[in-house]
């Protein structure tokens, strides 16, 4: 007994391209999810800019220049 051939057409297997795409949504939800969870280690802090101290540097203005 042989099979009965079919009218569908045969799947054809995922391409090349279609295999990088689900790549880099996967790579892209992983990064998305490492910042949040970064943007949460450093969330309490976020905001309060009271606290930092920024140094200024002021040099002396040298007058031979000027003239």
């Amino acid at each position: 007994m042989s099979t009965p051939l079919s009218n569908k057409p045969a799947k054809q297997p995922p391409s090349v391209f279609t295999v990088m795409l689900l790549l880099a949504m996967l790579f892209m939800l992983i990064a998305v999810i490492a910042m949040y969870m970064e943007l949460n280690r450093w969330a309490p802090d976020y905001y309060k800019t009271n606290t930092a101290r920024p140094t200024v540097m002021v040099q002396p203005i040298d007058t031979q220049y000027l003239a």
